[in-house]
C-alpha cells in the first residue's frame, strides 16, 4: 500500500501515547469495583474509532457491559471484514510482583524488545492488539486506500466469559453480517518467525465449595474427628490427574480427536528450544501428560488447572482452626470435539462422587466455550499469510494456540463466519500475570500488516468472484 510505512513513521509517537492514554483506564471487568472505568473505556473506544474514519459509532447497551460498534461502508458489493476485539481487562493481582504499577503504562527496553515495550495491564490482552486495528483503519482512511466495507465490534466482557456479547450477536445477526470476522487476540512464534494461529482450545471453568462443619472449629478439639474442607479438597483435586498427569474424569476424552503422525511432525517443524522455555519460566523440568511434547500438551491436548483455591486462616500469624469451608476454581482447556457443556456436567458428577460423606460439594459452573480451527485453505488465511510475508519478510507458519476465545465458535454458529487470527503478541508477554507488556515493535509491526490484509483479502474475493 502506498505511503503506508511513511505514515506510520510520521504518527508513530502519537499511535503510542494514544495507546498509553487507553491502558490507564483500569478496565477490569470482573471486579465491579472498576465498573466506571470499563464504562469509560468504552467511550474511549468509540472515540477512537470515530477519529479513525468510522462513519457510525455506537455504545449498544447489554444486559452487562456496552458493545462499541462501529462501521465504515463504501460499496455494499465489496467484501465486508468484521473487526473483533475486547476493551476489558484482567485483574492486576498480585499487585506486589508488579515491577511498575499496572495502570501507569512504561515504556522499558528488554532483550526481545530493544526498541522498547509498553508494560501496563492490557498492553497486549487486548488494547494494544485491538487498538492496532483501529491505527490501520485511520491509515486506510486517511489515504483514501480501504478497499473493504469494515465494522467494530469491542466488547467489555471477554475476559469473563462474553456473556453480553452471546446475546448482542444473536440479536444483531444482520447488521454484523459479514465475509469474514478478524481478530487480533493471539501471539506469534516471533519477531523474527511469524505464525498464523489456525486453532484455539475450547474452555470450561467451574468454581467448588467444599463444606464441612457449620462453622470454624478448634483444631485442638476437633482435628482428627471432623473432615478438614480443605484437606478434603486438596485430596479430591489431587485425584483429578494419574500417574501419567492424564485427567480421571470418565468420559473427558471420548471426543478427543487424535492427530495423525504426519500432522504431529509438522508442528514439530515449528521452532522451538525447551531450554530456553525452562529458562524463560525460571523451571528446571517441564511437566504434563505424558507421551506429547511441550507445544502438544498446549495446543492439540485438553488440560485441567486449578486457577485458585482458598479458605480457613490466611491472615498473619496463626489460628488453629478447622475451616467450615474450601473453595477453587478450576478451568479446563479443550479441544475439537469436546463440547465445554458436556465437560461440566461430566466433571460436576464426578466431582459429586469422588466427596466423601463427611463433607458437601457445590460445584457451579462459570462459563466456558467450544475449541476452533481455521482452515489454511480458506482464502482470508491466504490473505493474511501474503500480508505476513510482505511485512516480515518470511512466511508465516500455522500454528494451533494453547488458549481459548470462546466467540470464534459462536461467530460460525450464529453469522455463518469463519474467523482469521492474526495476533502480534510473543508468549513471553505475561498476559494474565504480573508485567504485562507489548512490544513497540509488535503494535507498529500490525499496524503496517492489518491493511495489507484488506488489499489481499479484497483481492482474492474479487478473482474469485470473476
Amino acid at each position: 500500500m502506498e505511503n503506508l510505512q511513511a505514515y506510520i513513521d510520521q504518527h508513530k509517537a502519537r499511535f503510542i501515547q494514544e495507546l498509553i492514554d487507553l491502558l490507564k483506564i483500569p478496565s477490569v471487568s470482573a471486579n465491579s469495583a472498576y465498573s466506571q472505568d470499563v464504562l469509560r473505556t468504552a467511550a474511549a473506544v468509540k472515540d477512537a474509532l470515530l477519529s479513525a474514519g468510522c462513519e457510525v459509532v455506537e455504545i449498544c447497551e447489554t444486559p452487562g457491559y456496552p458493545i462499541v460498534y462501529g462501521e465504515k461502508n463504501i460499496d455494499p458489493k465489496l467484501p465486508t471484514i468484521l473487526v473483533y476485539g475486547h476493551y476489558d481487562v484482567q485483574p492486576a493481582d498480585p499487585l506486589d510482583l508488579w515491577d511498575s504499577p499496572p495502570f501507569s503504562p512504561l515504556i522499558k527496553k528488554t532483550s526481545l524488545h530493544p526498541e522498547g515495550a509498553i508494560f501496563a495491564r492490557g498492553a497486549s490482552d487486548d488494547k494494544g492488539q485491538m487498538f492496532m486495528h483501529v491505527k490501520a483503519l485511520e491509515f486506510m482512511t486517511e489515504n483514501e486506500q480501504l478497499p473493504c466495507n469494515v465494522k467494530f465490534m469491542i466488547e467489555g466482557e471477554e475476559e469473563i466469559g462474553s456473556e453480553s456479547l452471546a446475546w448482542f450477536v444473536k440479536q444483531n445477526q444482520e447488521k454484523l453480517s459479514n465475509d469474514i470476522v478478524l481478530i487480533s487476540d493471539t501471539g506469534m512464534i516471533s519477531n523474527t518467525q511469524p505464525s498464523i494461529t489456525t486453532g484455539l482450545r475450547g474452555m470450561s471453568y467451574v468454581e467448588v465449595e467444599v463444606t464441612g462443619p457449620n462453622r470454624d472449629l478448634h483444631s485442638g478439639l476437633y482435628g482428627g474427628a471432623v473432615a478438614n474442607p480443605i484437606n478434603i479438597l486438596s485430596k479430591m483435586i489431587a485425584s483429578l490427574h494419574d500417574k501419567d498427569n492424564h485427567i480421571t474424569i470418565p468420559g473427558f476424552y471420548d471426543k478427543v480427536q487424535s492427530l495423525s503422525a504426519t500432522e504431529r511432525n509438522e508442528m514439530a517443524k515449528a521452532p522451538f528450544s525447551l531450554d530456553a522455555y525452562k529458562q524463560a519460566l525460571d523451571i528446571k523440568a517441564v511437566y504434563g501428560e505424558n507421551g506429547f511434547s511441550t507445544c502438544e500438551r498446549t495446543s492439540i491436548r485438553p488440560t485441567l488447572d486449578v486457577n485458585g483455591i482458598w479458605g480457613g486462616y490466611t491472615g498473619e500469624g496463626a489460628k488453629t482452626v478447622i475451616p467450615s469451608k474450601a473453595f477453587a476454581k478450576i478451568s479446563m482447556r479443550l479441544v475439537p470435539n469436546q463440547n465445554w457443556e458436556e465437560i461440566t456436567t461430566l466433571f460436576q458428577e464426578h466431582f459429586n462422587n469422588i466427596a466423601p460423606k463427611a463433607v458437601r460439594v457445590k460445584v457451579t459452573a462459570h462459563h466456558g466455550g467450544q475449541a476452533y480451527v481455521t482452515p489454511t485453505e480458506h482464502i482470508a488465511y491466504q490473505a493474511a499469510n501474503k500480508a505476513y510475508t510482505d511485512t516480515f519478510g518470511v512466511q508465516p507458519l500455522p500454528q494451533r494456540s494453547g488458549g481459548s476465545i470462546p466467540i470464534v465458535s459462536l461467530f460460525e454458529k450464529e453469522l455463518s463466519s469463519k474467523t482469521i487470527l492474526m495476533g502480534f503478541g510473543l508468549d513471553s508477554d505475561a498476559i494474565h500475570s504480573p508485567n504485562e507488556h507489548f512490544g513497540i515493535f509488535n503494535f507498529l509491526k500490525g499496524i503496517e500488516t492489518i491493511p495489507l490484509f484488506y488489499k489481499y483479502f479484497n483481492k482474492m474475493i474479487l478473482e474469485k468472484q470473476s
